[in-house]
């Protein structure tokens, strides 16, 4: 018998792959009976989340999982979720991807780039996606996964912006440039790139969509000579659910919606501009 029970909105469903991500942990979740209330809520992020996950939580759930969240302030939901001991997880597009932060201790994206970015003179990145992907959603994806592991952004604005893609600029903690392009396109799968150069080599990160049947992949290039990280068989989605059943199991609280909140206030200010 699964440890928690799960309900989604179908919004969630399809674009969490929800069922999916529960039948691989099948100890730990499993679907809400219609006689019983729910120990996890799925959501989907889209405009008004952080209201519709307020009101989940007035439900008594033990857990709320948000997929592909779009910018939105969430102080008002952290103190719900404090004060009803909700944990409130974020299923990041690209940015739950373990390899870019494993939360295990294993090496993983931030750990590299962090490491180099004293020494960094560019980081460049792409994301891709279908056409028809609505533009400013793809940039929210693409910036969440840069903070996540470059930690700091400044200045960045965006020079282009259309229906096939962007352009957007600023700099990394040290001074170095960054860029970020997105483009809407069928000719490449759908993913984000992340390279950083340092003066002895840098950091490429190529990260698939969530639903996408290969691995993300991390190279470290150095004096050392060019090094792969462990290759992680596991989607974005399945590790969000993985953090929830840690902080359920543990009776702790994640700090996704603190973190998510950088993600907000740098896109307060690309609306300023």
């Amino acid at each position: 018998m699964s440890a928690y029970t799960v309900t989604a909105t179908p919004q969630a469903e399809e674009a969490g792959a929800v069922a999916l991500a529960v039948a691989s942990l099948p100890a730990t979740f499993g679907p809400a009976t219609e006689d019983r209330a729910a120990d996890v809520a799925v959501i989907a992020g889209e405009a008004g989340w952080t209201t519709e996950a307020a009101r989940a939580i007035d439900a008594g759930p033990r857990g709320i999982l948000v997929v592909d969240p779009v910018p939105e302030e969430t102080t008002q939901l952290a103190d719900a979720a404090r004060a009803a001991g909700a944990a409130v997880v974020l299923d990041l597009h690209w940015a739950s991807n373990p390899a870019l932060v494993s939360g295990s201790g294993d090496p993983d994206a931030r750990d590299a780039v962090r490491s180099a970015a004293g020494t960094a003179s560019l980081l460049d990145s792409i994301a891709t996606a279908a056409p028809g992907t609505d533009v400013q959603r793809l940039l929210a994806r693409h910036l969440a996964a840069v903070l996540a592991v470059s930690g700091q952004l400044h200045g960045v604005r965006v020079l282009r912006s259309g229906t096939t893609g962007y352009t957007a600029t600023g700099l990394l903690a040290n001074g170095a440039p960054f860029t970020a392009q997105g483009v809407l396109t069928a000719a490449r799968p759908a993913g984000v790139g992340i390279h950083l150069y340092t003066a002895d080599g840098g950091v490429d990160v190529q990260v698939p969509d969530p639903d996408a049947a290969w691995p993300a992949e991390v190279r470290v290039t150095g004096a050392h000579g060019q090094l792969l990280l462990p290759t992680l068989y596991e989607s974005a989605h399945r590790a969000a659910w993985r953090r929830l059943k840690t902080h359920l199991s543990a009776g702790t609280l994640p700090d996704d919606l603190a973190g998510f909140a950088r993600l907000t206030d740098l896109y307060a200010t690309l609306a300023a501009t």
